[in-house]
């Protein structure tokens, strides 16, 4: 059998070969590091993805050792497929630079500063995209295009207002599930993800829509408002699990699982679909079975200040008291409240009331009331269509 002949193509000075049909994304993927364009739309392990967002614009020096003409405008790396000696310009290409500036400033147009309370903070490819490649300030004086909120079945909510439109949700719950209820309804900026007549989305593998959005737009109501994603700890788990893989990360603070979601490789990406069961139900230790701490491969402060392989000290009281325990000096228990909260157990987000004596109680958080209902006469958030 011939071996086929790989093509080798250059990315801001760093050859590398590759087989033929292969994108100047997935190019830049093998080589790694700065080289890789940023990708909010395409997704490897969905077919169709890509080609949307644009972020992913780089510019081709020369098309290839044949035909060494330069292509005459940027290009979307994630469907341009390479050929035999191309040279690409990325990072080393300050026109490049400044099309992705423009393109980061197209997506925050109608984009709320929602940062301080959305629950993608932390772990959002906007967020990450905006420091890398953003402006400092904005220059849209016009009124910002706003949404209700919108609850698509008992587990997932609809920030619309935060969607960039990338397309990931449509293709996941088309491919992944076997069962689309929702896609983007009308055209140009009154385009929206819905199901048309508020269906609630009710599939075993629906909950992955959560972890293929890019931004706050799909959020987790069973994590909503529990904790910030930096604050917790992520642990690789599995479980006998007869519809999926049963191989999922769990999100903890101290005992208690706050969230489980599938694993990501170093491009966020999920390794392996998860069903609803287990991103939702299983919320406890004894569920599943520890493999350890993860690790989490990209640029965030989640990655920040997870210790491995820390040795529990010895307990000396005893030691020191030939065997006796010491006394209890004082029950921290009996004097607060916050001490019996188990925010696993909450049905929704945890509120003022949660630590105010109703260790058991669940509700919305102000900044989730509408506008000008109950202590959000002004509107915060993304209820709010005055918002900067």
């Amino acid at each position: 059998m011939e071996q086929q002949k790989l093509f080798k193509v250059t990315i801001d000075n760093i050859t590398v070969e590759v087989e033929p049909g292969t994108t100047i994304l997935q190019a830049a993927r093998r080589i790694g590091g700065d080289v890789v364009p940023p990708a909010m739309c395409y997704y490897s392990k969905l077919k169709g993805s890509g080609g949307k967002c644009r972020t992913c614009l780089v510019k081709v020096a020369a098309g290839s050792t044949a035909d060494p003409r330069p292509m005459p405008k940027l290009v979307a790396s994630c469907r341009t497929t390479v050929m035999d000696g191309m040279v690409v310009e990325n990072m080393t290409n300050p026109a490049v630079l400044e099309a992705r500036k423009g393109v980061v400033e197209f997506l925050l147009l109608n984009h709320p500063l929602d940062c301080p309370v959305c629950d993608q903070a932390g772990e959002c490819d906007l967020q990450d995209l905006g420091y890398g490649h953003g402006a400092e300030s904005t220059r849209y004086e016009f009124k910002r295009r706003t949404f209700e909120r919108i609850d698509l079945g008992p587990y997932i909510q609809l920030h619309m207002t935060r969607c960039i439109l990338c397309y990931r949700c449509v293709f996941t719950a088309d491919q992944v599930s076997g069962q689309r209820e929702h896609g983007v309804l009308d055209r140009g900026d009154h385009a929206q993800i819905a199901t048309y007549i508020q269906n609630a989305l009710d599939n075993e593998f629906i909950g992955n829509v959560i972890d293929v959005c890019p931004v706050g737009a799909l959020t987790d109501r069973t994590f909503r408002f529990k904790n910030r994603v930096w604050f917790t700890k992520p642990v690789d788990a599995h479980c006998d699990c007869p519809t999926c893989s049963g191989k999922v990360r769990l999100w903890m603070r101290g005992d208690e699982v706050l969230r489980v979601t599938a694993r990501k490789d170093q491009w966020g990406e999920v390794e392996d679909w998860i069903c609803n069961s287990c991103r939702f139900e299983k919320k406890k230790v004894s569920d599943w079975v520890i493999e350890g701490p993860a690790r989490v491969d990209r640029h965030s402060v989640i990655s920040q200040g997870h210790y491995e392989k820390v040795v529990k000290p010895k307990e000396t009281f005893s030691a020191v008291m030939n065997g006796r325990q010491p006394k209890l000096l004082m029950d921290i228990h009996s004097v607060s409240g916050v001490n019996t909260v188990e925010l696993s157990e909450l049905p929704g987000p945890a509120t003022s009331r949660t630590f105010s004596g109703e260790a058991h109680s669940a509700g919305h958080n102000p900044t989730d009331i509408k506008a000008g209902l109950g202590p959000n006469v002004k509107g915060t958030d993304s209820t709010n269509p005055n918002t900067p």
